[in-house]
């Protein structure tokens, strides 16, 4: 059997020109069925593979997203985080169906270059940033010069870089209000709000808290993302507290899921003598004791609306912010 090294070769064999070739192996409707069938089976049948490198060259695209996390605000969190498996797993799913590979990067920022750096680097075609962080300022300066980026976080007044998420004040104020009906009147909110989703989510917290009358709103814990930070952080404030919470909300499920852990160890139970719901509502709700109410983010909507607000704007289009409507998920803890 002879072996075909490049397409030259197979348009010899095939009695084409090397465009018609390339063409069929990319699957177009610019020639006919019968001769698309024809090639590929030649090229099947002699073990042909075009190079994708060099093709990707050739039409000066690399074939790869670049999906970076950055952790301005949190440098300890790991990219084994719930919530960063769940998303990476859908945007995973997405670029694959568009034939992209994905680059992945997690970056604790050490300058304002960090994001210049990578956009910059020639390896990708487009950028989906994981989160926010501290980072709003450099997201805005690159979206500024650089089109294909999209950006998981929440929407802010004046915002230049394009994101995807959840109405973040609306999903604090549904926790908060959920909670309020329950009875609860001593709320705490669990996380850092110098993160912009994490802030928003208190804003809602205070609103529904103002609306009922509460105009203190809630005691605030800047408890870390990281289940071994969180919980310590947790025992403590539950420990010292002179009034302890009746209800929590709190900013992520990862810390929810700390809380109930801490309140067991003090022998305490939620709901009973503490109503918790978390943000985000992740599978592993499900299998926590009890298992935990949480505000839910349509995470695999999420990651396709990011894929497809990328593309687009590598195509050249604009785009604008998607935000997504958040979920109450009633179970045992609240």
């Amino acid at each position: 059997m002879i072996r075909i090294k490049n397409i030259k070769e197979l348009a010899a064999l095939a009695g084409v020109s090397t465009g018609t070739v390339s063409r069929a192996l990319a699957n177009s409707t610019l020639i006919s069925k019968q001769t698309r069938d024809r090639i590929q089976a030649l090229a099947a049948e002699h073990d042909f593979r075009p190079n994708v490198m060099a093709r990707n060259l050739r039409i000066q695209r690399t074939g790869a997203v670049g999906v970076v996390i950055p952790l301005g605000h949190e440098a300890g969190q790991n990219v084994s985080d719930p919530f960063f498996m769940t998303i990476l797993a859908h945007l995973a799913d997405a670029l694959s169906a568009r034939s992209y590979d994905m680059l992945l990067s997690r970056i604790v920022p050490v300058d304002d270059a960090w994001l210049d750096r990578f956009v910059d680097s020639g390896r990708v075609d487009g950028v989906i940033v994981i989160g926010q962080s501290n980072q709003t300022a450099n997201l805005d300066r690159i979206a500024a010069r650089y089109r294909p980026m999209a950006v998981w976080g929440g929407h802010m007044d004046g915002q230049v870089h394009c994101s995807v998420g959840t109405d973040n004040r609306r999903g604090g104020y549904i926790a908060t209000r959920h909670l309020l009906e329950r009875g609860s009147r001593r709320l705490a909110f669990f996380g850092d709000p110098d993160a912009p989703e994490i802030g928003q989510r208190l804003e809602g917290c205070r609103k529904a808290m103002a609306e009922a009358g509460l105009a203190g709103g809630p005691a605030i814990l800047p408890a870390h993302l990281i289940a071994e930070a969180a919980h310590p952080e947790i025992a403590a404030f539950l420990g010292s507290t002179a009034e302890r919470p009746d209800g929590i909300v709190a900013a992520s499920d990862v810390i929810a899921m700390s809380a109930l852990r801490a309140l067991s160890e003090q022998g305490l139970s939620a709901p009973d003598d503490v109503r918790v719901i978390g943000f985000d509502d992740l599978p592993l709700c499900q299998q926590t004791v009890p298992q935990l109410s949480s505000i839910r983010q349509d995470i695999a909507r999420g990651a396709r609306e990011l894929v497809d607000m990328l593309f687009r704007r590598i195509a050249g289009e604009e785009t604008a912010r998607v935000i997504m409507e958040p979920e109450l998920v009633v179970r045992m803890s609240s």
